[in-house]
């Protein structure tokens, strides 16, 4: 391995560029595999073109002008008897003019796009033809993921140079009986130079054995991140805890009702952690209403009975606020104290909380992200619980871990009600135990589902009205073409003013993204007491309160959200004994995706199978929120594609752990080279 300066034509500019990429070393470069192939073999005939892909093409030059316009640009018009392409030129020299001349043969190769002229191709690259120009021997052109000012041709030029001189040295780092039959050097020799007879439908679809061999040891690679940070967790000693004989009783007495059958396995499963002087690491899920709040209560009587603090976690504000109520309710009258901390809180009533966790008075400590800041010190953390865990990341989880005491751990419970996948939940939380809450609680109606045109709104909105005006509640949730919490804010707005011009009897709120927090509560709260009827908002009431009263729920452009989201979204009615419905209003044609999507939606109330759909439709990153971290930090590796593959990469990360030590390390330094920075936070 040598640094990129090393390679020729890599002066500091072209390194900064790299390392935008991460591309720091030769071995770098040889990881950073092609996301495309161009076919520059054949030639493709005109009619047969689709926009957004790039194409080998050839015609006659059938005209040349110069339209105008403030940017000088020539346009020229290719014709080969089947169709027509403009190529447009906006940088124009000699080299050009001197080869498209009227009536010239021209071999062009450049992505193909939708504009004024129709088909159009902008600076593509340029052979004149004459009788004896043969066609390319090369099948398969790589196309890599690339910044600005770093062109296609110089990527290949330097992942050329690293893979003639660098790619002897690369250690392989799975025991041969895991490598698929191909060694390391010639699958990426496979996958960066294709030979002319290489299957390209495979390639593109990610499935050629030579991929599968890198994509299985990148899966390897996370599993070893996940088994080592649980290991690592493992290592330090957390309080042990007796399962709780009085508060749990006293809690669960109060109640009027029973805890399902579900809630009582998930709930041993919790005491059994809890006895271990090690960590517990344990993920619940449970689909909207299935009753985690209550598990969260009874595992917090465990802690709370021998004296440990316990503290709770929630995103945002509003569900911070509806955990703390709930657990006033259950708690005070048990003779203990719940406090709250929030990053709202200023001047004395911070101090106060503060000094309350800090001096133990505080036995049950609910907030926000606030509680992870390093001015919070606690007296004695037992037990975090964390809800709605995919708004927290990794990192987020383990600093709460230095909150113990005198160099203790406190225990983890993470809760989630968006159910995740089985292959999502070991990728993303490998490092947890994981629970399934898979029984709702009786009294709960099943909510009926239809789907209704956009252009029948009309007869909607009369009927949401009337039903309003007889007391009912209802969401109506608007959303965008973008996801943008502006462009999603300025369209509930207007929806706000049309309905309150127009049913002027009915108290309406609304709730968007841009407003400030307090703003958003005071409206949900009003909701929540049944001042408003009709509650206008944006999908940031996803994972919100709980408003039994409410059995209606409009959303618009229902085609644009993703499953996981509608069936969030779905899941805030339904909470009470009333018959509840749900309109998806979905804006016609529809794409295959889209009535796919509705179609789900329509059929089941089952959160897994609906995760498991989403997951098919659309990706690991966006069901996880991680879209903006980037995918969950695969470069190879497809979640949804290749899931057939992880007990497998979960088998041989353990055997290597074991056997093989000193290359679980190297393993974690190629595939995931930010990832120690977490490990050990």
């Amino acid at each position: 391995m040598a640094a990129v300066h090393q390679l020729q034509g890599v002066g500091n500019a072209v390194a900064a560029l790299l390392e935008k990429l991460h591309i720091f070393t030769t071995d770098d470069l040889l990881f950073h595999l092609p996301r495309d192939y161009e076919d520059r073999s054949t030639i493709i005939p005109m009619n047969q073109l689709t926009a957004g892909r790039s194409y080998l093409l050839e015609g006659i030059v059938k005209s040349v002008d110069f339209p105008p316009g403030k940017r000088k640009s020539m346009a020229v018009l290719l014709d080969d008897d089947t169709g027509k392409v403009t190529l447009r030129f906006y940088h124009i020299y000699k080299g050009i003019t001197d080869r498209v001349k009227m009536g010239a043969r021209l071999r062009i190769f450049g992505e193909i796009r939708v504009g004024a002229r129709g088909l159009e191709t902008y600076h593509p690259e340029l052979q004149l033809i004459t009788e004896r120009t043969s066609l390319p021997q090369t099948q398969l052109t790589a196309i890599y993921p690339a910044t600005d000012g770093l062109t296609q041709p110089k990527l290949r030029e330097y992942v050329k140079q690293a893979l003639e001189n660098h790619s002897d040295h690369l250690p392989e780092l799975l025991p041969q009986k895991f490598t698929n039959g191909y060694a390391l050097k010639q699958a990426l020799d496979y996958i960066h130079h294709p030979p002319v007879n290489a299957n390209m439908l495979q390639l593109t679809q990610g499935s050629h054995p030579a991929q599968q061999r890198l994509i299985f040891e990148e899966l390897v690679a996370h599993q070893v991140s996940l088994l080592t940070r649980r290991a690592y967790v493992q290592q330090i000693e957390a309080p042990s805890f007796s399962p709780s004989q009085t508060f749990a009783k006293a809690l669960l007495s109060t109640l009027p009702f029973e805890m399902t059958g579900a809630q009582k396995r998930v709930s041993k499963e919790i005491a059994k952690d809890l006895k271990q002087n090690k960590p517990m690491l344990r993920l619940v899920q449970g689909d909207v209403g299935a009753g985690k709040t209550l598990v969260a209560g009874v595992a917090a009587c465990h802690a709370l009975e021998e004296g440990w603090q316990v503290a709770l976690m929630a995103p945002t504000e509003i569900l911070a606020e509806q955990h703390y109520l709930n657990f006033k309710k259950w708690f005070e009258p048990l003779g203990l104290t719940v406090s709250w901390l929030s990053g709202k809180q200023k001047g004395k009533a911070r101090a106060a909380a503060e000094q309350a966790i800090q001096n133990g008075t505080a036995n049950l400590v609910i907030g926000t992200h606030a509680l992870f800041q390093d001015n919070v010190a606690f007296a004695k953390l037992g037990l975090v619980i964390i809800d709605e865990q995919h708004r927290f990341g990794v990192d987020q989880r383990l600093a709460l871990r230095n909150k113990g005491l005198n160099g203790m751990t406190p225990h983890q419970l993470v809760m989630t009600a968006t159910p995740i996948p089985r292959t999502l939940a070991m990728s993303a939380y490998g490092d947890l135990d994981t629970s399934v809450i898979d029984e709702l609680p009786p009294g709960r109606t099943p909510i009926q589902t239809v789907t209704i045109p956009l252009d029948r709104r009309e007869e909607v909105l009369q009927r949401i009205a009337s039903n309003c005006a007889e007391g009912k509640q209802a969401y109506w949730v608007c959303t965008l073409v973008e996801q943008s919490e502006t462009l999603d804010a300025q369209a509930a707005e207007a929806t706000f003013a049309e309905i309150k011009e127009r049913f002027s009897e009915l108290n309406i709120g609304l709730v968007h993204g841009k407003m400030k927090a307090d703003e958003k509560q005071a409206v949900m709260q009003q909701f929540k007491n049944n001042e408003l009827q009709l509650l206008i908002a944006t999908t940031v009431i996803e994972v919100g309160v709980d408003v039994p009263n409410a059995s209606i729920m409009v959303i618009e452009n229902a085609e644009r959200l993703g499953l996981s989201q509608l069936h969030q979204l779905r899941g805030r009615v339904g909470r009470g004994a009333k018959a509840s419905f749900c309109a998806l209003l979905y804006k016609s044609p529809l794409s295959q995706n889209g009535q796919e999507r509705l179609r789900i939606m329509r059929e089941t109330n089952d959160g897994f199978m609906i995760a498991e759909k989403d997951l098919e439709l659309r990706g690991p990153g966006e069901l996880l929120g991680t879209k903006q971290t980037g995918d969950m930090g695969f470069r190879v590796a497809k979640l949804e594609r290749d899931d057939h593959l992880l007990n497998q990469a979960h088998y041989v990360a353990q055997q290597i752990l074991q056997n093989y030590p000193q290359n679980a390390e190297a393993l974690l330094k190629r595939w995931l080279p930010e990832a120690p920075r977490y490990a050990y936070v």
